[in-house]
C-alpha cells in the first residue's frame, strides 16, 4: 500500500477515529456517526489494504463484562502514513475527531 493512496472521506474518518483511540467498531460508529453498514465493510477494506490490523480481545475479558468479545483495531505504519496524507486532503478531519480525545481501550 502506498502513501499516495487516496481514501474516501469515510475511510479517512475511520482511520482518524482509530488513531484517536476509538479502537473497536461500535466506538468508531459512535465517534463518527456512521452506521454499522458503512463502518464494518470499510474496516474490512482498510484491513485488506493493510492500513489497519485487528485482534480479538480475550474471551475472559468479555465474559467479565458480560458481552461478546470485541475486535480491536490498530493503525499500521502504512495506515499512519495514509492518514497523514488524508489530513492534507481533508483538513477538517482533525477537527471532527481530535487525537487528543484518546480513550483507553
Amino acid at each position: 500500500m502506498t502513501v499516495e493512496m487516496k481514501l474516501s472521506h469515510t475511510a479517512a474518518m475511520i482511520l482518524q477515529a482509530v488513531n484517536a483511540g476509538y479502537v473497536y467498531g461500535f466506538s468508531v460508529m459512535e465517534m463518527t456517526g456512521l452506521p454499522s453498514g458503512t463502518v464494518y465493510p470499510a474496516m474490512r477494506r482498510l484491513e485488506r489494504d493493510e492500513l489497519i490490523r485487528s485482534s480479538w480481545e480475550q474471551q475472559s475479558i468479555a465474559d467479565a463484562e458480560q458481552r461478546p468479545p470485541r475486535k480491536y483495531y490498530k493503525l499500521t505504519k502504512a495506515g499512519k502514513a495514509t492518514l497523514e496524507a488524508s489530513r492534507k486532503r481533508y483538513p477538517l478531519l482533525a477537527k471532527l475527531i481530535s487525537s487528543e480525545e484518546v480513550k483507553p481501550a
